[in-house]
């Protein structure tokens, strides 16, 4: 391991660190799926909180070559269930809060207490944007769309490599840490890209599809090329999940 790789874990796991200073201690447990050990978030009710931390749908290494093992465990174990952990205790003193989803609270994020919104739209945002990002991914992905969301790509774009331009470059244009989107807008297709962790659904719009843009996503691989990154990613994407997230969007 070269002392640059070496030095990015340490950043990796200082910032997971970080990330949970404000969790509930104890909340880790070890789920084991299909003969894989991955991390699993059990929470008691009343105890650490309403949102758990959902496992991989498939196994660490099962992206590979577009996205490596090393990243996933990073990405899903320290980083994801940061955002968790965190979401669950920015709300811990609210049971009304704990009454609803995490996208009713995005949603509406303007009714949050001042004094907790900040850390709800951070880590609410990472939490709903990763649950997002895990299952429209797949080892059978890429490929072309199909289905609806094939003809509404289509009809909105022209077709789907002047779409796959658009998205690589909100992707790439995203200055720092964000997202690319395609989301539903006032009934029609937009890509846009967010800062941070900050949610489409907090500006009314609906999150059809995403890729994370943070360096944690895709540093360990493609060091600084994210363009790379985001070509790299269709090769994964999982068109099937997406044209059902679509049709429920507009049903």
């Amino acid at each position: 391991m070269s002392v640059d790789r070496r030095q990015f874990l340490f950043f990796l796991g200082a910032s997971a660190r970080a990330m949970a200073l404000s969790a509930v201690p104890g909340c880790t447990a070890t789920a084991t799926v299909a003969g894989n050990s991955r991390s699993k978030m059990e929470f008691v009710p009343g105890e650490n909180g309403p949102f758990e931390l959902p496992p991989l749908p498939y196994d660490y290494d099962a992206l590979e070559p577009y996205i490596d093992a090393e990243t996933m465990r990073f990405h899903h174990d320290k980083h994801h269930a940061g955002y968790t952990r965190n979401l669950n205790s920015a709300i811990s003193s609210y049971p009304e809060l704990q009454e609803k989803s995490a996208e009713e609270l995005l949603r509406n994020i303007e009714s949050i207490p001042e004094e907790i919104r900040k850390t709800v739209r951070q880590n609410g945002g990472g939490y709903v944007n990763h649950k997002m990002f895990w299952e429209i991914m797949s080892p059978d992905g890429g490929g072309v769309p199909t289905g609806a969301i094939a003809a509404a790509i289509d009809d909105r774009f022209g077709s789907f490599e002047a779409f796959k331009e658009e998205f690589e470059t909100a992707g790439k244009t995203r200055f720092g840490s964000g997202w690319a989107w395609l989301v539903l807008k006032d009934g029609n297709l937009e890509v846009i890209n967010t800062l941070n962790q900050n949610s489409p659904l907090m500006d009314g719009n609906y999150p059809i599809m995403g890729n994370d843009v943070w360096e944690h996503a895709y540093y360990l691989k493609y060091r600084n090329d994210r363009g790379e990154y985001l070509r790299q990613w269709w090769n994964v994407v999982n068109w099937e999940e997406i044209d059902r997230r679509y049709e429920m969007a507009i049903a």
